[in-house]
């Protein structure tokens, strides 16, 4: 990476979240290249450029794709953006296309470098936590929605110069990205507020809608203080980002606080023109398997190394892969059997 940071990049994964940034630091001059699995979105790229639209703006770049298996080259800075089910697969694939001195930068939902780690030299691995809305459209077609934070840091928390100059590239895309020495905390964070989003994802209900429902509140607080006893255990200092407030699903915060973040959290949905997860469009729409175990996987792994239970979560990812596998359909009835099991947990 020289003194303006990488211009020369491979984006690994072209969805809603390597498609949007990359677009946009296309857009500012960097030289990206795409790869993809999805042959028809790589074509439509090559033949038509990668189009991005939504209420920022609509706007459409030219850059090289690839499949895996027809990339060729080496990178400097490759950020991985797959969905955190396939990041061993992309890991393994990646590799040989990193440079002896290049960087991989998870750019995922999940505490994905861990994953990463054990295919590239951790040392070469930094991760970044985002909460911007976007989707998949279709072929050469990304939406991009609605704001959230970015950050990024090394594993260690080292304010280095190469995270650095990458936080500066990805001002680029958001430009009050952050450099954080607690990635990792943000991450953890995440995955409590991914617990949220999983629960409302089991109905067709969106996400602000979901979150307002006074008869649910008990429950999507307690989903977030298993994953913040978890963390605490764990030793991670959770951060608050764009609504969610760890402190408030800490076990002693109280239920004032737990429904104040909850509101926040609506507030936030309501002002995004991506009224529903991905993780819903995943179940509903793209009728493909989820995110569930590269996420709050974790959390009950954790859980289950610590001590600490963790039942709703549990739970959680059965009523999941119940849907992804065509047994259980999308209704307010999958809250009521989390709402049952919390009751029992509470007798």
């Amino acid at each position: 990476m020289n003194e303006q940071g990488p211009q020369r990049l491979l984006v690994w994964g072209a969805g809603a979240i390597g498609g949007t940034i990359g677009a946009y630091l296309v857009r500012d001059g960097y030289d990206v290249t795409f790869v993809d699995v999805d042959a028809d979105h790589v074509q439509a790229i090559n033949r038509h450029g990668l189009s991005i639209n939504g209420p920022f703006g609509d706007f459409r770049v030219t850059a090289s794709a690839f499949t895996p298996d027809a990339l060729q080259g080496q990178w400097d800075t490759i950020l991985l953006c797959t969905k955190a089910q396939h990041t061993a697969a992309a890991a393994k694939a990646l590799a040989p296309h990193l440079s002896p001195e290049g960087v991989v930068l998870s750019i995922q939902n999940g505490l994905n470098p861990l994953i990463i780690n054990d295919h590239i030299p951790p040392q070469r691995v930094l991760g970044s936590f985002v909460n911007f809305g976007a989707d998949y459209l279709e072929p050469g077609v990304v939406h991009y929605g609605g704001r959230g934070v970015v950050v990024i840091g090394e594993q260690d928390g080292e304010l280095t110069g190469r995270a650095r100059q990458l936080h500066q590239m990805l001002t680029h895309f958001e430009p009050d990205a952050i450099l954080s020495p607690n990635v990792f905390g943000y991450l953890w964070s995440k995955l409590a507020y991914g617990a949220l989003l999983f629960a409302t994802a089991i109905t067709n209900d969106s996400i602000a809608d979901a979150l307002e429902q006074p008869e649910d509140r008990a429950l999507y607080t307690e989903l977030g203080r298993e994953v913040m006893r978890v963390a605490l255990a764990h030793g991670v200092t959770p951060e608050a980002f764009n609504g969610f407030d760890p402190a408030a699903f800490l076990p002693d915060a109280g239920d004032a606080a737990a429904a104040q973040s909850l509101d926040e959290m609506v507030a936030f949905n309501r002002r995004s023109a991506k009224t529903h997860s991905g993780i819903w469009r995943d179940l509903a729409v793209r009728k493909r398997t989820t995110e569930v175990d590269a996420q709050l996987g974790w959390v009950v792994h954790f859980g289950g190394q610590h001590g600490v239970p963790t039942p709703l979560n549990a739970r959680l990812i059965a009523l999941i892969h119940e849907i992804e596998a065509g047994t259980r359909e999308l209704s307010q009835g999958n809250l009521a059997d989390l709402r049952g099991l919390l009751l029992q947990e509470q007798a």
